[in-house]
């Protein structure tokens, strides 16, 4: 039985390379033409083999999801009869109730959607606040939501210093606590109050950082303005140097001035979106996953 393809967006070539030598899966792009009026034409390979994996991240995801839509469905009428998913950053999860009469719950959408287009998805800390598992709102495919903390454990054991881990907010507490236990460094977590999208109060936790390196952890960076707020605090009580190390890094142009503006003198993110601040590779973590999803597969007969 021929080996599973790799099928790379043209924007995550370079991530999908690295995925497919951790793999040893063969990997071909996928082409896109737009048209004057902004259609899209996709094109695929004419053979493909029974197993197909589509990388795509789904930052900017209007456009994407309209073709990740028509691939997957060229790739069943060419004949592939498993397809798999890798979205290290899956969009849309973020609006998982109405909070005001009318609102569209995107969440739910958007992953029954998916659901229905593949039969495996794999993601990496997508941004789930009022659910446990990603198959809550992604059925009936298999679902794979992997943390980026073995990424950053692995970093932070490299260092010499005694640095200061640092969640922006509750819901970060999961995983700093986490890292930090896994590699012994001190943690604490801002209280966050969010006033709008570009607006927050926070409170540091009392835990001096006087002379201290302090490195904020964060799954979803977008506007930048909860960091920017944090470090302008943590320089205002006297921290000697201000890291960021964060998933999805979601910067629009303006993002990393406004963070280096607030005292943030480092930022490495991981290349679930190419950035030139990507320093931490997702592909041995995905592979693990990929590879033991598809040996179950062909185990199971599917």
């Amino acid at each position: 039985m021929p080996s599973p393809l790799i099928l790379a967006f043209p924007a995550y070539r370079v991530p999908a390379d690295r995925l497919a030598a951790e793999t040893g899966y063969g990997v071909f792009p996928v082409t896109i033409h737009s048209f004057p009026d902004g259609e899209s034409l996709v094109c695929l390979p004419p053979e493909l083999p029974e197993h197909v994996i589509f990388f795509c991240s789904l930052d900017h995801p209007n456009e994407k999801l309209v073709e990740l839509g028509f691939a997957a469905a060229t790739a069943r009428k060419l004949g592939a009869r498993q397809l798999s998913l890798v979205a290290p950053y899956l969009c849309y999860m973020r609006q998982d109730k109405a909070f005001q009469a009318g609102q569209a719950i995107s969440q739910r959408i958007i992953g029954n959607w998916l659901g229905s287009c593949f039969d495996t998805i794999i993601t990496v800390d997508a941004h789930l606040h009022r659910i446990k598992a990603l198959s809550e709102v992604i059925g009936p495919a298999r679902t794979f939501n992997l943390s980026a903390e073995q990424l950053w454990v692995l970093l932070l054991r490299q260092r010499n210093d005694q640095p200061i881990l640092m969640g922006p907010d509750q819901e970060s507490r999961q995983w700093v606590q986490k890292i930090a236990e896994a590699t012994g460094i001190d943690y604490a977590v801002a209280h966050k109050q969010r006033l709008g999208d570009l607006s927050v109060q926070i409170q540091l936790p009392e835990i001096s950082v006087a002379n201290r390196t302090v490195i904020l952890v964060d799954d979803i960076v977008s506007s930048g303005h909860t960091l920017a707020v944090i470090a302008a605090l943590l320089k205002k009580a006297g921290a000697a140097h201000i890291e960021c190390l964060v998933t999805h890094a979601l910067f629009t142009s303006s993002v990393e001035q406004l963070l280096n503006n607030s005292g943030i003198q480092e930022i490495v993110s991981s290349d679930s979106i190419p950035h030139p601040s990507n320093g931490a590779w997702l592909a041995p973590l995905l592979a693990k996953t990929l590879i033991h999803d598809i040996d179950y597969n062909a185990t199971a007969g599917k």
